[in-house]
């Protein structure tokens, strides 16, 4: 777990005593099944806290896993770049670049603060989710061809930004509330800011 806070802190890691700097860009990857994890050493929350997003990728679709099973058949799968270090590093400084305005900023803090006023969570978000939520929603602002963001990129990536930094209730968990369900109940409650363009 040491290694694993070195790496996504200070972006370096340690082998014998000697420290090594890693490359940019790179990406920190945690896998967890859904069961058969005992004996596995559960990360505390503050360690969840540094993931900017949690997904869940779920079975394949059926062509999908038809063309899985092909592929194992096959001696020399190639794969093709789709992006090269620069581009991506360029599109990393267009993204931290995109406008973000006050009114959204006060609606990313009323999202965050609703989770820890929220009567089904004990644990609310960090202020370290809302600072991954302002850069997620930056992100999805630029795939979209914005150089802005709007409330509706924070909604989009709200439950995968913010589902892994909370902790529902006993009572939520009787109830079989999921943290999806609460995280979107927030998203229908925390009013949303309305933002006119400029004509």
């Amino acid at each position: 777990q040491s290694a694993l806070l070195e790496v996504m802190e200070e972006g370096r890691v340690t082998i014998e005593g000697e420290g090594h700097e890693l490359d940019k860009p790179f990406t920190v990857i945690a896998t967890q099944n859904p069961s058969g994890s005992a004996g596995t050493q559960l990360l505390p929350e503050s360690q969840l806290d540094r993931f900017m997003v949690r997904l869940s990728v779920g079975y394949p679709a059926g062509n999908d896993e038809i063309r899985i099973l092909k592929s194992k058949k096959q001696e020399d799968i190639k794969t093709e770049k789709v992006l090269s270090k620069s581009r991506l590093l360029q599109m990393q400084e267009i993204v931290d670049k995109v406008f973000i305005h006050d009114m959204i900023y006060k609606y990313i803090v009323a999202l965050i603060q609703a989770t820890r006023d929220n009567e089904n969570l004990e644990l609310g978000a960090s202020p370290r989710g809302g600072i991954s939520l302002c850069k997620m929603a930056s992100a999805y602002a630029f795939i979209q061809g914005r150089d802005y963001v709007i409330p509706g990129d924070v909604e989009h990536v709200f439950v995968d930004v913010v589902s892994h930094r909370i902790i529902l209730t006993p009572a939520a968990r009787m109830k079989h509330l999921s943290k999806e369900d609460v995280l979107k109940d927030i998203l229908n409650v925390v009013p949303k800011p309305k933002i006119v363009a400029a004509k």
